[in-house]
């Protein structure tokens, strides 16, 4: 059974969503809401740019590394695409494309009838997200994981990031942790390549008001009907803005340390260490939101997913998380 604490963490989590958090550290609501193009203050925001066409092709590489590595065993889909110097930050997992390969090979062996399941991929710069659900042995739920790639000027893998959390028998908002509820109803991004910014944009203020500026207002760029997939909250924005004047009374002193962002379209992933207060080791946490134009033209955030890994105190790789 969790703890008190562990379900506190995780809805509060699951109120603050998951987006860009480039603020908490006290930069203006300004420089906050830049949308793709440039890191600030070391932190990632795009790498470069690319275009469609590399896009789409490293999209196709990480799909084909992740299913043939680890539905088929095959390591020389890995020989051709990752890095020999692989970083890893997956903390049970060295670094170095040979101690991938020994993961897959482990894994494949154990779990001969493991299927990774994509569900949505993401592309922004050199950046690639791609949301599944692995299953081990065919007939459980498995667990819910979002990987981050870094693909190198040569088109090869040259870094990882993961969450990953079991999926719960029931959810608070009867939708589960991987399907899209809002229309269109695809999981992959949609809409005119020029909406990225756009929906990056709108993802950046929401979480500027709401984290820098503590203003529970940022409920307003929400969609009344908000689809959750956080298996701990239920649809809608109702109580939302008591909540978050609650919490943040509660704890004045939260965090959100954002790493990296990959915007997509309609899409916007990403990736942050959040912590209750200072002495909180803390989670790291990948989110996506999905971004709709309303009948009277404006942008409101519609719908939502994330997962969430307690930091572990120790890593099989000299890295953390992030």
């Amino acid at each position: 059974m969790p703890s008190t604490t562990s379900l506190t963490r995780r809805t509060a989590v699951a109120l603050l969503a998951a987006a860009s958090f480039a603020t908490v550290a006290g930069t203006s609501p300004a420089s906050a809401a830049t949308v793709a193009g440039s890191p600030r203050d070391g932190l990632t925001a795009v790498h470069g740019q690319r275009s469609s066409t590399a896009l789409e092709r490293n999209k196709r590489v990480a799909v084909e590394v992740l299913t043939q590595l680890f539905e088929k065993g095959n390591v020389k889909v890995a020989d051709k695409n990752v890095r020999a110097d692989f970083i890893q930050h997956s903390p049970t997992v060295p670094d170095g494309r040979e101690a991938l390969e020994n993961q897959a090979t482990d894994l494949h062996t154990r779990y001969p009838g493991l299927t990774y399941n994509v569900k949505r991929v993401l592309a922004q710069g050199d950046l690639v997200l791609v949301h599944s659900n692995p299953i081990e042995e065919p007939g459980t739920r498995g667990d819910d994981v979002m990987d981050i790639f870094r693909f190198d000027e040569k088109g090869r893998i040259a870094e990882h990031w993961d969450t990953r959390e079991s999926v719960p028998a029931t959810t608070a908002n009867g939708n589960d942790m991987f399907g899209t509820v809002s229309n269109p109803n695809t999981n992959q991004p949609s809409g005119p390549a020029c909406m990225t910014p756009l929906s990056q944009k709108v993802v950046l203020d929401y979480f500027n008001t709401l984290l820098v500026e503590k203003n529970p207002d940022a409920v307003s760029y929400l969609d009344p009907a908000y689809y959750q997939h956080n298996p701990s909250v239920p649809n809608g924005t109702v109580g939302m803005r008591e909540g978050f004047a609650q919490f943040f009374k509660q704890f004045p002193n939260v965090t959100a340390d954002l790493k990296r962002t990959i915007a997509d379209k309609d899409y916007v992933a990403v990736h942050f260490r959040y912590r209750l207060h200072p002495e909180d080791s803390g989670q790291a946490i990948m989110g996506i939101f999905r971004v709709e134009r309303q009948a009277d033209g404006q942008l409101k955030i519609i719908e939502h997913w994330d997962v969430i890994e307690n930091i572990p105190a120790t890593s099989a790789n000299n890295n953390t998380m992030f």
